[in-house]
């Protein structure tokens, strides 16, 4: 294909469908060979949006903007934040893995931890693919989730975070916005894996089809639903919000080394908020609100 800015676009999201797609990596390791993740969704964010900045200023210093993490990265390049592109994408769990989650009330599915092993390897393959795909092609880039300076920082306002955020950077990106669990209400729900890559490349903003950062959320949008606060067993979501440190908590003393052991992954998975609830596989404001409390 010769590139142009009129077909960067489709160039760009083909580069990332194709390798979910046949990438061999795509995999739960099972012998019914099946994918780890359907087909993705992507979005494009500038990297002088103003609201990385304000991201930043909630978070903390720490915190990358864009063109932070571009310049760590590329300190030859000469570059204006404008001229930075993210791009993020949304990989969305498979039928059969958010059902086996759905059946379980304490500890994660067996296909749920594979993903979210096996499928998080593939995650950051991706994110290293697309980078060296764009920089080869003459767009230089960086997966900042890859990057060796990535780290994880106390914050005064919102305890644990990382110095980059998938799910903040999809946001942005326009591809969903926050629940009460503090997962990411996407257009193919909350059971998903998030990545992105920061690249100078001219690529157009998806538009934001939302106003607030919780929008998609019934709890926040209608004042009803809640279905995550039952289905956390650690009891780490209320009406508050998300508890992070007894989450981690949980997950670290009691999902990981079930995982570990009854299914050999060296995974950290929980997500027992992300199915059995209306935003499992849709934004829940598209379908009936009144069937808010059941499963999706």
């Amino acid at each position: 294909m010769t590139l142009s800015d009129d077909n960067l676009v489709p160039w760009v999201v083909s580069i990332i469908e194709r390798y979910v797609d046949e990438a061999a990596t795509n995999t739960l390791n099972l012998p019914s060979a099946e994918k780890a993740w359907d087909k993705p969704l992507v979005g494009f964010a500038n990297g002088a949006d103003p609201l990385f900045r304000s991201i930043r200023e909630d978070i903390g210093p720490f915190y990358w903007t864009p063109a932070q993490i571009f310049r760590l990265s590329h300190p030859t390049h000469t570059f204006q934040p404008e001229e930075l592109s993210v791009i993020s994408y949304v990989l969305p769990q498979t039928g059969p893995t958010r059902e086996g989650q759905s059946k379980e009330t304490t500890y994660p599915a067996m296909r749920w931890a594979r993903s979210r092993y096996y499928g998080e390897i593939f995650n950051c393959e991706l994110r290293q693919h697309l980078a060296a795909s764009l920089t080869d092609a003459g767009f230089p880039a960086i997966a900042p989730e890859r990057s060796p300076l990535f780290d994880y920082r106390q914050s005064e306002k919102v305890g644990i975070a990382s110095n980059w955020s998938e799910r903040h950077t999809a946001f942005v990106a326009g591809l969903g916005t926050f629940g009460l669990s503090d997962g990411l209400i996407t257009p193919a729900g909350k059971a998903v894996r998030i990545g992105s890559v920061v690249a100078k490349i001219p690529l157009p903003a998806t538009p934001r089809p939302y106003q607030s950062h919780q929008e998609y959320c019934l709890w926040f949008s209608k004042g009803t639903c809640g279905a995550c606060i039952k289905r956390c067993p650690a009891e780490a979501i209320t009406a508050n919000g998300h508890d992070k440190s007894h989450c981690h908590a949980y997950i670290r003393e009691v999902t990981a080394p079930y995982a570990q052991q009854q299914f050999q992954v060296q995974a950290t998975p929980c997500g027992l908020c992300q199915v059995k609830i209306p935003c499992e596989k849709r934004i829940p404001t598209q379908t009936n609100a009144s069937d808010n409390t059941k499963s999706s």
